[in-house]
């Protein structure tokens, strides 16, 4: 039997990627093997993830907020956070989506729309994983189209008060801060949409956890209900006029997404293969067959071809060049192939693909829900749509 070759060898991978970006990707992988895969299975089973305790060893790692610049943040390359977004990921979805709320929605909105104050109030607390944050722009009613959100914030004298509910929000339970996006008074439409950082222990504040979930069930998912939470003017974000605010910070989560969709489908298409080569099926090993060889090379080239659009794109966001129509590509094509791949892999390992043993229903699962989180296909299939025909085709 001629030697076998990673997936990594036979598209040459690793010679896209300089040192620093390997020993970040390599260091991230190693915390998962040791720290996470012993226990995501029971995680994911009882619905419940250490987050607090997580998001301490991940801000010494080195992992919250890591490509953001300043005020304790790493201030990495947008590659290398995307590579640990991919190993997380390889891990779980509900760990990256831990990481990806606290960094690129979280963090980002404060550090890009935020007061001085604000980011040096929250920002190192944040990196350190003593605080964690969240994340409410979606609401029960509107999600694919927030300018329609009903959550509001009006003024009282030098004060806003904020009432509304917002639904599907990664950490809301665990929060120490929420960031908030609410239709204000100020008179100026879709354009009066404004954000702000709300301590979650303000009276009228609170996050009832979500349950029964069958996806994404090792991370916390809550609603943000608001009931008369007053505010100092001081809470609003300054910078962040309108949804440019919150679908920026959508961009950042959905280029970890791009990375971390690669890393659930590296991930079953690696336990496939060992599980092929291992089970024996009329006297020889499964990988030994020409229909499951055929599948195995079809998932290899869609999870290849993941590996070099993500590197793509990240090389471009690290020239500052990367626009919002790019990041869609890659959330479409790399979410779409890893959710095939995850139920192809579990048709080869058999009964044996249904159980917690093995991650590939659990990450199939969990795709679900990357599927239309951070924008749904379809919303995606629109926006390059438009950039395509020049046509606008979302009503």
């Amino acid at each position: 039997m001629a030697d076998a070759q990673t997936l990594t060898q036979l598209f040459a991978l690793d010679a896209l990627l300089d040192p620093e970006e390997i020993a970040i990707r390599d260091t991230v992988r190693k915390f998962g093997a040791e720290r996470l895969r012993p226990h995501i299975g029971d995680w994911f089973e009882n619905a419940e993830l250490p987050a607090r305790e997580l998001a301490k060893e991940l801000g010494s790692l080195g992992a919250l907020g890591m490509h953001l610049e300043g005020y304790g943040c790493p201030g990495t390359s947008a590659t290398a956070y995307g590579l640990a977004c991919l190993e997380l990921e390889a891990v779980d979805s509900g760990v990256r989506s831990l990481v990806s709320v606290q960094g690129s929605l979280a963090m980002f909105s404060i550090h890009h729309w935020g007061s001085e104050e604000q980011k040096l109030e929250w920002l190192p607390r944040m990196a350190a994983g003593e605080a964690i944050g969240c994340f409410g722009l979606t609401e029960p009613d509107f999600g694919s189209n927030p300018a329609g959100m009903r959550t509001h914030a009006k003024r009282d004298g030098d004060d806003w008060v904020l009432n509304g509910t917002k639904m599907w929000i990664t950490n809301g339970s665990i929060a120490d801060v929420a960031v908030v996006w609410a239709q204000t008074d100020l008179e100026e439409g879709a354009k009066g949409i404004r954000g702000f950082v709300v301590p979650t222990d303000t009276p009228g504040f609170s996050a009832p956890e979500i349950k029964k979930k069958i996806s994404l069930r090792a991370s916390v998912t809550s609603e943000l209900v608001l009931e008369g939470v007053r505010l100092p003017a001081s809470a609003m974000l300054p910078e962040a006029r309108g949804l440019r605010g919150p679908l920026t910070a959508l961009g950042e989560a959905r280029f970890g997404i791009v990375f971390g969709a690669v890393g659930a489908a590296r991930d079953c298409l690696e336990v496939a293969v060992d599980y092929a080569q291992t089970r024996e099926v009329f006297d020889k090993p499964l990988a030994g067959y020409q229909l499951t060889q055929a599948k195995i090379a079809d998932m290899a080239l869609e999870v290849g071809k993941a590996h070099l659009l993500a590197y793509h794109l990240g090389r471009i966001k690290d020239r500052g060049e990367i626009t919002p129509e790019q990041v869609s590509t890659g959330k479409l094509n790399n979410v779409r192939e890893a959710i095939a791949i995850a139920r192809e892999c579990r048709t080869i390992l058999g009964a044996n693909g249904i159980t917690l043993e093995y991650p590939v229903i659990r990450h199939a699962n969990n795709l679900e829900s990357v599927l239309t989180y951070e924008g749904t296909s379809e919303v995606h299939q629109l926006t390059i749509g438009k950039a395509l025909t020049g046509e606008a085709a979302f009503r």
